[in-house]
């Protein structure tokens, strides 16, 4: 009778024992948890409660630094990158992306199957063998799966069966999401996706882990985890861009005055939460203009003053939701609302000049939510180059001309402060690709009125497109102008012009070489009487011996006659 107590109690004793085969996701998941850890949550839908069994046969837990992590996947470590679009508005949905990172050389095909890519093998040299993992030789074969035994190995870790939708038996990873105390698992390929909706999230940062299993055909194995951070928030997430003309770094908040500086609001909502809400933008420039509102994203101010102001802005939406449960004080009458408002807190969205939450309802309606956004910061307005404008371009006439450059001098003109530096960019007349860049200082002596000369060389006849810059620490302003270059060849106008001025010139010494010459010969033959009629025939005599000087074959061949004092 004793042994029947001893073996009753035996039999208590382990079914207050849990089986080794039903340890707790939070416990497989979670491993490096404390004890105190809470998992009192709001559920999530679709999620289920990491509180489940885990089946630790077909999906082993792995603590970290555990020697086999370095063998659970063949040609090198497996990692895993998993990010989330947060922060998230409260009520709308964040997802999250995990994305498998082959070692170097593998990929996963269509067909499932991890290969190497062409020219890619592993550490030891070329592989015979182009898989690294087969997917028929490392999932079942239809002789396996159709044995008895398929139920008990294409499960979840909890127990619940693959889905068997088209393609199914190609995905051979399983990921198992962990977070605020609930679990989602989902069968895949590489690259997977998954979203909650954060209606239910606490407030704050959270954390979001995943762990990967590459199916196998008695036990899948880990290959790899990872976790992420992601925030839920009650404020909408937003960003201001801020761009201005002639800016020079737009990064630095230091912008332009005299010049409108475009504000851009980007309102972060990837799930498209906020696309029914009516949104309005309140703006205060901290310049005394006033508050402005408006319900355009964007916004054109211009600052007329130096000096550094505070921005700023904050954004209302009005969103649509269920009405909350009735509170313990009665709603207040609202005769005097219009009827096309179905609900406004104590005041009217547009009008509202604080961030009271107090939520008015009226019965039989929709009731809306009113989120609130806020950007600050402290802008710098300084004095920057304006305007630049080119009034005069120049061909310049050098003393020794080179036939593959022509320079050009252009006049330039700025309006604002004193540009520091001058840039050109010379390139095709499309202004698509660059020849030639060239960057300078500018005399810093040049006073109160900038005017200032920039020459460039061109290489060659033709059209030029040409960028001009002038900038300071500030600011950086851009004018473009087409530069005509005309021809340098033999052929053409300008080049025949020169030819024919240096025949001219050619032609005029050699008359004057001639000339010369006719006169000095003329002078040996001086008459020696001052017969009258001698000087009436000064030009006979002159054409004379410039014909004996030339065509000497004219002359009489008696060279004795040349001293003879007389007349002929």
């Amino acid at each position: 009778m004793g042994y029947l107590y001893y073996f009753l109690g035996f039999l208590l004793l382990a079914a207050r024992l849990p089986p080794d085969a039903a340890k707790r996701f939070h416990e497989a998941l979670s491993n490096e948890r404390t004890s105190g850890y809470i998992r009192e949550y709001n559920q999530l839908s679709g999620w289920s409660s990491d509180e489940n069994d885990w089946n630790e046969r077909l999906y082993p837990v792995w603590k970290r630094g555990d020697p086999r992590w370095k063998n659970s996947w063949k040609g090198g470590n497996m990692r895993v990158v998993l990010t989330s679009d947060s922060p998230a508005l409260v009520g709308s949905n964040v997802t999250f992306v995990v994305k498998l990172v082959f070692p170097r050389g593998q990929k996963e095909d269509a067909d499932g199957s991890i290969v190497y890519e062409k020219n890619c093998r592993n550490d030891t040299g070329p592989s015979p063998d182009p898989h690294a993992y087969n997917r028929t030789a490392w999932t079942e074969d239809d002789d396996w799966e159709s044995g008895p035994n398929q139920s008990h190995h294409n499960v979840f870790p909890d127990g619940r069966p693959f889905p068997h939708h088209h393609g199914w038996r190609k995905w051979n990873f399983v990921y198992v999401f962990h977070t605020l105390g609930q679990y989602f698992q989902k069968l895949g390929r590489c690259s997977e996706r998954v979203s909650i909706n954060t209606a239910n999230v606490t407030l704050g940062p959270q954390i979001m882990e995943v762990t990967v299993y590459r199916r196998h055909r008695w036990t899948n194995v880990p290959i790899t985890r990872a976790k992420v951070v992601y925030v839920v928030t009650d404020q909408i997430p937003l960003f201001v861009n801020m761009s201005q003309r002639n800016d020079r770094n737009s990064s630095d908040d230091t912008f332009l005055r005299d010049l409108p500086i475009t504000f851009n609001v980007l309102i972060h909502d990837p799930s498209h939460f906020l696309n029914e809400s009516a949104i309005y933008y309140k703006w205060n420039f901290g310049d005394n203009t006033g508050l402005i509102v408006s319900n355009n994203h964007t916004l054109n101010h211009l600052y007329v003053l130096n000096g550094n102001f505070s921005l700023n802005l904050t954004v209302q939406a009005a969103v649509p939701g269920p009405c909350p449960s009735p509170s313990r004080r009665p709603p207040k009458p609202t005769p005097s609302l219009p009827t096309n408002l179905k609900s406004c807190y104590s005041n009217c969205p547009v009008l509202a000049g604080d961030d009271s939450l107090e939520l008015r309802e009226i019965p039989g309606e929709d009731c809306q939510i009113i989120r609130y956004g806020y950007f600050k910061a402290t802008i710098t307005i300084i004095e920057g180059i304006l305007e630049v404008n080119i009034i005069q371009m120049t061909d310049v006439q050098m003393a020794m001309p080179q036939p593959a450059d022509s320079l050009m001098d252009f006049v330039v003109t700025c309006q604002g402060s004193i540009p520091t530096e001058v840039c050109t960019i010379i390139s095709d007349p499309t202004c698509q690709i660059a020849q030639n860049v060239v960057c300078n200082p500018v005399d810093v002596d040049m006073g109160d009125t900038c005017l200032l000369t920039v020459r460039r060389a061109f290489r060659g006849s033709g059209t030029y497109c040409m960028n001009l810059t002038l900038g300071d620490d500030t600011s950086l302003v851009l004018t473009s102008t087409l530069v005509s270059i005309p021809g340098r060849d033999a052929g053409s106008p300008l080049r025949m012009a020169n030819g024919a001025l240096v025949s001219v010139v050619c032609l005029a010494i050699f008359v004057t070489v001639i000339a010369l010459l006719v006169y000095k010969k003329h002078k040996k033959y001086k008459q020696i009487g001052n017969s009258t009629g001698t000087r009436g025939q000064g030009l006979n005599v002159f054409l004379n011996h410039v014909k004996v000087t030339f065509f000497p074959g004219s002359r009489e061949k008696d060279p004795l006659l040349k001293n003879q004092p007389g007349t002929l």
